[in-house]
């Protein structure tokens, strides 16, 4: 998904509708009709120049049979068409990505977009998921893509991929692994940079063998394969794109076709294309635009006969970041424009068909006119697609893009199946468990990283989640000045005197995008005062000039002007999506607390909840039977900000207080039949009562854009 489009609300008018021509359509079928009787007669000429007369009086084979016996398991682009075992094809696929969905569920969310009238699957397949620190793979589980695939065939689905190495996609970094960016000197991503390319060489050298069975022409369905993402809305280093498409035929073959993506300027296409007919050149543009004109265009980046119409990105709705209004699109209006591609056998992918759940710490972020100018993105990629995040279909914009794809789809389609059945479990009394800080064991720790200066995340080897930056400063009878000119993202400040038996002091929080100088407090301590700094990683930038995104303190600290040296960095571990099920110390720590009671730990240090130390809640609901394991989802209206877990699987991040999102998606696959434990970090202000609830429904209206839809 490329940020960088025209938002979509710039071209909605509601007097733009397709011309829904039928003389278009006939004359279509009228152009195709004249060259299948071309070609015939080529064909009835050879035979009799070849073979004589006799030949010619057996019964001739149409074109399509005769295309399908030398062409099975081919599929391929000619005449400015698809063509799949010598048949034409008309491409109406949708995005789904494996990764925002739990393994569980594929199949599930794979028959609603059949049901959809989809006869393709796209998805991304992002490097960091996999590979997420340096030479450790991980391909099972959520990552298990092979399984994936083999579903989308046994489904009837094909496939077009898109391995990257980048994809965007508002995910971390944009797929690439945070790791990257401890590698000095620095890499340069997304170019020609030889210690990069030879990376993007050893990822590839695992991936696309692994995919390569799984190709059409070898009895699989992946019949298309991107090289990159949208390469031309970012630079124009064609030393790069060559690279890939020698990496990715000398792993592929030749049989497969290679495609990119571009926005449908000439601009854009100039940079991200590779002239000739080595790689097919597909395009996207904004829902609303006309998309004939566009297509147009394309064919000059295509070579003669080697451009069939695709949008390779429909765009069925938007992304939203933390602190917008809920982001929605007309249905009719979405269906309309998808009408004007369909009506004149132009193909088109839906983004999103199904959006699902940034689990985890993936989501990612963008930025305006500069890098302080920070936007992560939700927790929730509902993308106001036509399966919704749960799964829904019972809403207008799947019924009217169902329904105009009823009219093109060359099978009929299949019934629509219900909605998976969801509950509220009701309120969920927690108890605070443990203070964060308290978790780490500062004295004694060996998990510790120590600097003259701070240092990034990704050099101190936390990849995502948060890290604890702790020094010292004397102490005076005025009040002191903190300033850090660059942090990423949030940095929550706290002081205290090691020699009182006191909490911490909360002082104040610096973000990114606002960041101003901070003053401490006098305190009157006889030895040097102890300055915490808990830094949120809350999403690397996922697309545009500022996507070099690392975390941490990215600058000298100052007191008064002065330099603050001896830094101490301690790790904060937090399951992550595809982190094994190991257990977590923190997370499993807190478990205990709930299902043993308190009764062998004092709680009287950590019963005040007016406290703005981050803190660890835990409690438990109970499901007495499995029949009555069902989706929910977890509202955290009245909460501030901070991560939650249910059963220790990492359901994402919630901000109630700046919102949209108020509640969190809990598929039923990660509850179990009887107790099953909900633990939150609260960074911020916990609800006074101390209590999450389960609902049935999602919620997108809290915070300052409460009750209120960004209608696009």
């Amino acid at each position: 998904m490329r940020f960088g489009l025209k938002n979509p609300t710039t071209s909605t008018s509601s007097s733009r509708r397709p011309s829904s021509s039928s003389d278009d359509a006939k004359s279509s079928a009228m152009t195709t009709k004249r060259s299948v009787r071309a070609r015939v007669f080529v064909f009835f000429l050879s035979l009799l120049v070849v073979g004589g007369l006799a030949p010619v009086f057996a019964p001739l084979p149409s074109l399509s049979s005769y295309r399908n016996k030398a062409n099975a398991w081919n599929f391929e682009i000619a005449e400015d068409m698809f063509w799949k075992d010598g048949e034409p094809f008309q491409i109406i696929g949708g995005d789904l990505h494996y990764f925002r969905v739990l393994p569980e569920y594929w199949e599930d969310r794979l028959l609603r977009a059949k049901a959809l009238g989809l006869n393709t699957i796209q998805t991304y397949v992002p490097w960091n998921l996999h590979e997420p620190f340096r030479g450790q793979l991980v391909f099972e589980g959520i990552a298990d893509i092979v399984s994936f695939l083999k579903l989308c065939q046994k489904l009837d689905l094909l496939v077009m991929l898109r391995p990257g190495p980048y994809i965007c996609a508002e995910w971390d970094l944009g797929g690439f692994p945070a790791w990257l960016l401890a590698i000095e000197p620095a890499l340069k991503l997304r170019s020609s940079d030889p210690a990069f390319l030879d990376l993007v060489e050893r990822w590839w050298g695992v991936l696309l063998p692994l995919i390569a069975p799984l190709l059409y022409s070898n009895g699989g369905p992946i019949i298309m394969v991107q090289i990159e993402n949208e390469f031309g809305s970012y630079g124009d280093d064609k030393v790069y794109l060559h690279h890939l498409v020698t990496l990715a035929r000398g792993h592929l073959g030749d049989d497969i076709i290679l495609y990119t993506t571009d926005g449908g300027s000439r601009e854009t296409l100039e940079k991200g294309t590779i002239h000739g007919d080595a790689v097919f050149s597909a395009v996207d543009f904004t829902t609303g635009d006309e998309p004939w004109p566009i297509f147009k265009l394309q064919k000059e980046f295509n070579a003669p006969g080697k451009s069939p119409p695709l949008s390779a990105e429909f765009y069925t709705g938007w992304l939203t970041h933390w602190g917008e209004n809920i982001a929605k699109t007309d249905a009719h209006f979405t269906a309309a424009a998808l009408e004007m591609i369909l009506s004149r056998n132009g193909s088109a992918v839906l983004y999103m068909a199904h959006g699902g759940t940034n689990f985890g710490f993936y989501s990612g972020a963008n930025t305006g006119a500069n890098k302080s100018d920070y936007k992560p993105d939700l927790t929730s990629y509902d993308y106001d697609a036509p399966i919704k995040e749960s799964g829904d279909v019972d809403n207008a914009k799947f019924i009217a893009l169902r329904t105009v794809i009823n009219k093109y789809s060359a099978a009929s389609l299949p019934s629509v199946p219900s909605n998976n059945e969801k509950t509220g479990y009701g309120h969920i009394q927690l108890q605070k468990t443990a203070f964060l800080f308290d978790t780490l064991n500062i004295e004694d720790a060996t998990d510790v990283s120590k600097s003259i200066s701070p240092i990034s995340m990704e050099s101190a080897g936390q990849m995502f989640g948060f890290l604890l930056y702790v020094s010292r400063y004397a102490a005076t009878y005025n009040e002191r000045t903190l300033f850090i000119e660059e942090v990423h993202d949030r940095a929550q400040v706290f002081i205290s005197c090691p020699s009182d038996s006191k909490r911490p002091t909360y002082i104040g929080t610096i973000e990114r995008w606002s960041n101003r100088p901070l003053g401490l407090p006098y305190t009157d301590c006889p030895s040097k005062i102890r300055l915490f700094i808990l830094v949120e990683n809350m999403g690397r930038v996922n697309y545009g000039p500022f996507m070099f995104d690392r975390k941490g303190i990215l600058s000298s600290v100052y007191l008064d002007g002065e330099l603050l040296h001896s830094w101490k960095m301690f790790s904060v571990p937090f399951q992550n999506l595809n982190d094994k099920q190991k257990g977590n110390p923190i997370i499993q720590s807190a478990y205990l607390d709930i299902i043993k009671s308190s009764a062998d730990k004092k709680l009287e240090d950590i019963s005040d909840n007016s406290s703005e130390e981050p803190a660890f809640f835990a409690g438990y609901f109970t499901v007495d039977k499995a029949s009555q394991l069902k989706d929910t989802f977890i509202s955290f209206r009245g909460w501030g900000k901070g991560i939650a877990f249910v059963n220790e699987f990492n359901i994402g991040r919630f901000w109630p207080s700046l919102g949209p999102q108020c509640s969190l998606y809990v598929p039923a696959p990660i509850l179990r039949h009887g107790e099953n434990v909900v633990v939150i970090l609260e960074l911020d202000s916990p609800n006074p009562e101390l209590v999450v609830t389960s609902v049935d429904q999602p919620d997108f209206t809290c915070g300052s854009s409460s009750s209120k839809v960004h209608q696009l």
